[in-house]
């Protein structure tokens, strides 16, 4: 998960360890119960919620940043239980997860 973060704070205006550290907490405190430690949607809760794979070149190429910061900041249309994130976190770290989730590869 490191790495991720490191890649997506090198792309943002802000970098370093303490970006990076910020936005792997992030992921780990909003995102990874139901997307998984790698984005794979494999944890319980995901497989149950029919949660897709991010790290599918398929599903990257099909999502946009501008519908990754947009299911983030308001929530999915697709899937209600894909709650808003704009009360609980910065632009800044919304703008971390979407670059975060554009450094998911499939593994």
């Amino acid at each position: 998960m490191k790495m991720l973060a490191i890649a997506a704070a090198a792309t943002l205006s802000f970098s370093g360890a303490a970006a990076a550290d910020e936005i792997a907490d992030a992921y780990k405190a909003q995102c990874k119960g139901c997307h998984g430690a790698e984005g794979k949607g494999d944890t319980k809760i995901g497989l149950k919620e029919k949660v897709e794979d991010m790290t599918n070149p398929k599903w990257q190429a099909s999502n946009t940043d501008v519908q990754i910061k947009n299911v983030i900041t308001n929530g999915s249309d697709k899937n209600p239980k894909m709650k808003a994130f704009k009360t609980k976190l910065t632009p800044a770290q919304i703008d971390g997860l979407v670059a975060y989730v554009r450094a998911m590869k499939a593994s």
